[in-house]
């Protein structure tokens, strides 16, 4: 089982490179997003409560996260791989999402993180907001914000896995193929 965790400031293209690389490699996405969101639809207890706490505007604890990473874990035997974005957070998410995975004797093998400049991102977000509709992309000081949080928030993420020399960072500019190619490399090069 290969496992990888992809890491990107917003705009980076984290999301176009994820789809390409579980097509290619035959990875399951893992976006804690679309987990809870799945959960809360199929009303088990875990959404229930997930649901409970977002309704009173507060965060989703960890042991919930981690409760629907270790069910769709089960629920995916046959998978080659994950792919996880939007988890981990924090170095405590890290630390269970190791143990998790070693209790089915895996492991992440890398963290692949796409570096792109913040003018860069700057400018790919403003020309996305032209035709998103999201609000968050049209005003420079909120990507500035929201740039500078995802740093703040992933740091200690990195730091964890690089104590296990599992990050990479990977040039996040230039083209869609290139950029690809890179990080099909870094997998490659890990995924015997």
């Amino acid at each position: 089982m290969f496992n990888l965790i992809l890491f990107g400031p917003p705009g980076s293209g984290k999301g176009t490179q994820s789809e390409k690389l579980i097509e290619k490699f035959g990875l399951k996405h893992l976006s804690t997003g679309d987990l809870l969101r799945g959960e809360i639809a199929a009303q088990t207890a875990l959404g229930l409560e997930a649901k409970k706490l977002m309704d009173q505007g507060q965060l989703v604890p960890d042991e919930v996260v981690v409760g629907m990473i270790r069910s769709a874990l089960e629920n995916n035997p046959q998978a080659k791989g994950f792919l996880f974005d939007g988890f981990p957070r924090t170095k405590e998410q890290s630390v269970a999402l190791d143990k998790l995975l070693s209790e089915k004797s895996a492991a992440i093998n890398v963290v692949l993180a796409l570096d792109v400049t913040e003018d860069e991102l700057i400018k790919r977000l403003l020309n996305r907001g032209l035709t998103s509709g999201r609000t968050d992309d049209v005003n420079e000081e909120i990507i500035k914000n929201r740039i500078a949080e995802y740093h703040k928030k992933t740091s200690a993420v990195a730091d964890h896995y690089k104590q296990f020399d599992k990050v990479v960072h990977v040039k996040g500019e230039g083209s869609v193929d290139d950029i690809f190619g890179a990080l099909s490399g870094e997998i490659e090069k890990r995924n015997n």
